[in-house]
């Protein structure tokens, strides 16, 4: 995105002013033990500046984006969504992607069942990032001299089961399984930079 500071800001979350599920949703999010989850998803980070005056990537993590998403088919009991952002030649690309790809990829989500939402989620991902990318071009030429920051993006949605990997840039997923037996084995998949990867579900 644009043309590798970390943001000092976090993520604006801009909630719908209405968020609200179909009426025959009776509220599996209320009970965690009503939900069939193969695996339980918590987000850590961990950076470390290198030898630039400043940070230039940025994250975000977030647990539960499924509040932050309007009328979700009762179809779709959990949406949890991380990002990268490594930022060159300024942190300002980073920051903007961090505050608002995950805007442009709510407001785009499909609003039917979890079948519908499998077949669209690669058009909502390329319509994110452009729109994303679109809108801070539009901010960098305002300035004068215009911004010639720039940034990766690896973005991780999870959907109930199933996570879906976009990339832009060589930033890439690594899924490696810390349970007792592997001991940090690295597990189903490595992501290579491309727009959109669908995962089996992890067991």
């Amino acid at each position: 995105m644009g043309e590798k500071r970390k943001s000092e800001e976090e993520p604006e979350l801009q909630e719908p002013e209405k968020i609200s599920r179909q009426e025959d949703q009776t509220c599996a999010c209320a009970d965690s033990t009503q939900l069939d989850y193969n695996y339980v998803l918590k987000g850590y980070v961990a950076d470390r500046q290198g030898e630039r005056e400043d940070m230039q990537d940025a994250h975000v993590l977030m647990d539960d984006f499924l509040k932050y998403v309007p009328e979700v088919h009762k179809s779709i009991v959990r949406l949890a969504l991380y990002a990268v952002f490594d930022g060159h030649g300024g942190a300002r690309a980073s920051r903007f992607a961090c505050q608002h790809l995950h805007n442009n990829l709510r407001d785009r989500f499909p609003k039917g069942n979890i079948k519908h939402v499998e077949k669209e989620i690669k058009k909502i991902f390329i319509e994110a990032f452009k729109k994303t990318d679109d809108d801070f071009l539009k901010e960098a030429a305002r300035n004068k001299p215009s911004w010639k920051d720039g940034t990766t993006a690896v973005v991780v949605l999870a959907i109930n089961d199933t996570l879906y990997i976009a990339n832009l840039g060589d930033s890439k997923v690594t899924n490696v399984d810390f349970t007792a037996t592997a001991r940090g084995k690295l597990a189903k998949f490595e992501t290579t930079p491309r727009l959109c990867r669908r995962c089996e579900p992890v067991q």
